[in-house]
């Protein structure tokens, strides 16, 4: 069975030509979705993936329609792959339940891999060679020494939660779980208890 998944931007006004285009390559359903391509939801994407079984082919107008970038549009190649089911482009006259269509795809996956393998050897050669200057990677601390004290004491005197501190110190949860951390590792051993989360 083939199903559509359509989406639009509020911006975008393609929706006519993305449901005749999915309706003329014989889609039996059609999901529309109104939303950014940059949202992390998607309702109906989640409702299109849901109810596609073995042997069906998901349909879209155009790649971009589906996927927010092509870490996560490999991704749920993969998975429809996975599952045995096929994904076919209409712009891109691509269609992973051919050979071809599944060359492009893998083709594609090894040059996103690539691009990561890049991007981290760039970071690796700029983190050693600031250390070589004498500069250690990552973020400065965000609050001085004092600070820093008051956050433990707080946090060991029990009468606050942690979001409540956090709120106090304007820190996140994480930045205070690291100052704990660091203070743990300075007096040799891991701050006891816990505050109320």
């Amino acid at each position: 069975m083939l199903i559509g998944y359509a989406r639009v931007s509020t911006h975008d006004q393609n929706l006519d030509l993305q449901k005749d285009a999915l309706e003329k390559a014989g889609c039996a359903r059609i999901y529309v979705e109104h939303i950014s391509g940059g949202a992390s939801v998607r309702p109906e994407l989640d409702k299109t993936l849901e109810v596609l079984r073995e042997g069906d082919t998901l349909v879209v107008w155009r790649l971009d329609r589906l996927g927010r970038s092509l870490k996560h549009l490999i991704e749920l190649v993969n998975e429809l792959e996975q599952r045995k089911v096929g994904l076919k482009s209409l712009s891109e006259a691509m269609d992973t339940t051919t050979s071809g269509g599944k060359l492009v795809f893998h083709i594609f996956g090894a040059l996103a891999e690539f691009e990561r393998n890049l991007i981290r050897e760039r970071t690796q050669a700029g983190l050693a060679a600031a250390r070589a200057r004498g500069r250690k990677g990552g973020r400065p601390l965000a609050l001085d020494e004092k600070k820093r004290e008051v956050i433990i004491k707080l946090y060991n005197e029990k009468e606050h939660t942690v979001k409540e501190i956090c709120q106090i110190m304007g820190i996140s949860k994480p930045t205070l779980y690291s100052y704990l951390r660091k203070a743990g590792e300075k007096s040799g051993s891991r701050s006891g208890g816990s505050a109320i989360s």
